[in-house]
């Protein structure tokens, strides 16, 4: 498990998703936030802040309304910090899981001293870099519970500057709560060596009209394949990039795999069909060298096969090639 150190890093570097409720500007123009919204009675992240480190987008619907940042009002004296964020973690019996944490500390000072800091104005002669940086979703708290959400000095790239970044990275966080959002990867997922969600290929790229008709045939690959199979939901499998979740897999045995690519080496007419799978295989070489094959297993019937190089090939499958692909 990381420390809470590299966690926060990771997060200050946008390397977690997250975001900060907009700073309005006070009377001095953009160098001059307005004072930040004082909130009585701080409870938890879970309550304060269910969404922090989520990716949230122009149509996600508000889950509640954050209080405006800004700087920190002279009459507010903070004694704590908290930060909301989220984790990637391993699962308790495997796989991983996302997870919402809270940590806090008393250690201040030097976050304080970098977040009363003017913002850089900016200079058209330094070279910014392109990385996306989001800051952490960050409360001061007062001895009375009260709370706010501190502006972030930013430098000339519109950037946290180094000093805000290095007092968030400084002091000992205590993580105080945590709670388990989603399951990122089920434990057969990993056990399988699965992602735990795909798109089905086929219909994504039929439906763009990309793949060339069937070829003379790829040469079978060279080492061993791993089969992941997906179960699209019906509400999802006429969209553009169908996403599947994980149902089985593993390494496809050797007897099963002779068949597989006889099959796919067909040159048979693909069937002018258009009903969305229900459920899809991927077949990866285990050494990652050679073409992708994503099968249909019902509806159509078809299969692709996608070089690394492009050039995919649309084929036409059937039952038998189905079958071979059944649960391991």
């Amino acid at each position: 498990m990381r420390s809470s150190h590299t966690a926060l890093a990771v997060a200050v570097v946008g390397l977690a998703l997250g975001g900060c409720a907009g700073t309005e500007i006070g009377p001095g123009g953009a160098d001059e936030p307005a004072p930040a919204q004082i909130v009585d009675g701080w409870t938890s992240c879970a309550k304060e802040a269910p969404r922090a480190g989520e990716m949230i987008t122009e149509t996600s619907p508000p889950a509640v309304k954050e209080p405006t940042t800004g700087r920190i009002d002279p009459t507010f004296t903070p004694v704590a910090a908290v930060i909301c964020g989220r984790e990637i973690r391993p699962g308790r019996d495997g796989g991983q899981e996302q997870v919402a944490t809270e940590r806090r500390t008393e250690e201040i000072a030097p976050l304080l001293t970098a977040l009363r800091l003017p913002n850089e104005q900016a200079d058209g002669e330094v070279a910014c870099t392109l990385e996306m940086v989001i800051p952490p979703w960050l409360a001061l708290l007062d001895g009375q519970g009260r709370w706010l959400r501190p502006h972030l000095p930013t430098d000339s790239c519109d950037k946290p500057r180094g000093e805000v970044i290095a007092a968030l990275a400084g002091p000992q966080w205590t993580t105080v709560d945590t709670r388990t959002v989603r399951q990122i990867e089920s434990p057969a997922a990993e056990a399988a060596g699965c992602a735990q969600q795909w798109t089905d290929m086929v219909w994504a790229e039929t439906r763009n009209g990309n793949p060339g008709p069937a070829g003379p045939g790829i040469p079978p690959a060279a080492g061993p394949l791993r089969l992941c199979v997906y179960q699209v939901p019906a509400s999802l499998q006429e969209g553009e990039k169908p996403p599947g979740d994980f149902v089985y897999g593993g390494p496809l045995p050797a007897e099963r795999q002779a068949g597989v690519l006889r099959a796919l080496s067909n040159r048979r007419a693909v069937t002018d069909c258009d009903i969305p799978a229900t459920r899809f295989a991927v077949l990866r070489p285990l050494d990652g060298a050679g073409p992708d094959r994503y099968v249909e297993l019902d509806g159509c019937r078809r299969f692709l096969v996608a070089p690394a190089t492009g050039g995919a090939q649309l084929g036409q499958g059937d039952e038998a090639l189905a079958a071979l692909l059944g649960p391991l």
